[in-house]
């Protein structure tokens, strides 16, 4: 899939005021810096479509981007180590759980992992919720340039092994750099399938 268009619609923390159209929505969201604003740009190739910050959680609202006149790409609130006050982050869980309960656009979402890390128990605890939910996920491995690929292999296997304690069967996964547009191929014919299955 090339990417001819992309533009920002809209941000909001109320799900019932998203985008009134029947196109399908592919939701990213992640641990607080594991570079999902990046990886958006990297797959629009737009350098500033998503806000880069080196402050993690930045992204505080819902927001939508229109693709090829054809589908949403949806930028969602990093969960985790973000420097927010208690009261907000029980109101960014709030709305993201709105949004997955009550999105009925929604496709997929790409759950972005950082690769250099062992299994987190927050990234853990995420995937296993939406696996209850049936909410269709993808995982993303980011960041995978800074590891050699030998470490890289080990980190997803660990992954994998972890998660296969309680899922039956793995979701899909990528891995991506954004430095070097790994990855960005991959995923965007990945939902080019999922896009073409749904007409």
């Amino acid at each position: 899939m090339k990417i001819k268009t992309s533009e920002f619609v809209m941000s909001n923390s109320d799900v019932t005021k998203c985008p009134n159209s029947q196109l399908p929505e592919y939701a990213f969201i992640g641990r607080s810096n594991v570079g999902k604003s990046s990886l958006i740009n990297m797959l629009t190739e737009r350098n500033s479509l998503a806000k880069v910050s080196g402050k993690p959680g930045k992204t505080r609202l819902i927001n939508h981007f229109l693709i090829n006149d054809s589908w949403h790409l949806v930028d969602l609130p990093g969960y985790g180590y973000a420097k927010v006050s208690k009261k907000e982050k029980k109101t960014f869980q709030k709305y993201i759980t709105a949004y997955f309960e009550k999105r009925q656009q929604l496709v997929n979402t790409f759950v972005l992992i950082d690769s250099r890390h062992a299994p987190q128990p927050l990234d853990l605890e995420f995937l296993e919720w939406l696996g209850k939910n049936a909410i269709p996920l993808s995982i993303v491995f980011t960041k995978t340039d800074k590891l050699k690929p030998k470490v890289l292999e080990n980190n997803i296997i660990d992954y994998k092994t972890k998660l296969m304690e309680t899922w039956e069967e793995l979701p899909p996964y990528f891995t991506t750099s954004s430095a070097h547009k790994t990855g960005r191929d991959d995923i965007l014919n990945y939902i080019h399938e999922i896009n073409q299955s749904l007409v």
